[in-house]
């Protein structure tokens, strides 16, 4: 489980509290660790079959790059969900969100729902929340997308357009806060195009159309992922 000589990941060994995750979310600046709470069970990580990787291949790719291919490819090989009002055209990224509070405020709020689900918790060894994926070696996505670290530059983009903070994960599941989420349908539209190419099943869960998913997320300050 080690990532270029120190370990990935520390897992703690009972579910953690409310209030717990926030304050190691707090020593982040000085620990090095960033929090993330781990779906309880027969998980890859408590049984050791995990794919660390370096963060630092995290900067060979960009949101932008990873959304057109994605978009081109799902066009062509997957029936193509309601793409209203875009098209087959890939529309780009979505505008940044304007903050309604700070971003780590907002991440221990939405710990706090999520540590109801009676969760352990991993320590990741990452400067920002968008890389614990690849350094925990999360393989949640792998029938989307096979390697996880482009996932995690639109990660890295997300947290600095929407606020963003990766909160927990599960076998193929991924939680996050958003401190800056789209407040207008239109600005969701975008936002959920670029959704459709990080998780199609959030689309296709939500009816297979762009426009019922946008609905879903205005204003919201989480957004939660599955890969079937």
């Amino acid at each position: 489980m080690r990532t270029h000589h120190r370990p990935s990941f520390w897992l703690s060994d009972d579910p953690v509290p409310p209030g717990f995750w926030a304050r190691l979310r707090r020593e982040h600046p000085r620990s090095g660790l960033w929090p993330v709470l781990l779906e309880d069970g027969v998980q890859p990580w408590s049984a050791g079959q995990i794919a660390p990787d370096s963060v630092a291949q995290i900067d060979l790719f960009t949101a932008e790059g990873f959304m057109a291919e994605v978009w081109r490819d799902l066009i062509v090989s997957r029936d193509v969900v309601d793409l209203s009002p875009f098209g087959k055209e890939c529309p780009g990224l979505a505008p940044p969100g304007r903050l309604m509070a700070d971003p780590d405020t907002v991440a221990d709020w939405y710990a706090d729902i999520v540590v109801q689900r009676v969760t352990p918790l991993g320590l990741v060894a990452v400067d920002r929340s968008a890389d614990a994926p690849v350094a925990l070696g999360w393989q949640g996505a792998v029938h989307h997308n096979e390697w996880n670290v482009p996932l995690a530059a639109v990660l890295r983009s997300w947290e600095e357009r929407f606020g963003v903070r990766v909160v927990g994960m599960g076998f193929d599941t991924l939680e996050l806060s958003v401190a800056a989420p789209p407040m207008t349908l239109e600005h969701a539209l975008h936002v959920a195009a670029e959704h459709w190419t990080f998780c199609p099943d959030s689309i296709l869960q939500a009816g297979g159309s762009l426009a019922e998913y946008a609905a879903q997320i205005v204003g919201r300050n989480a957004w939660s992922f599955w890969w079937d």
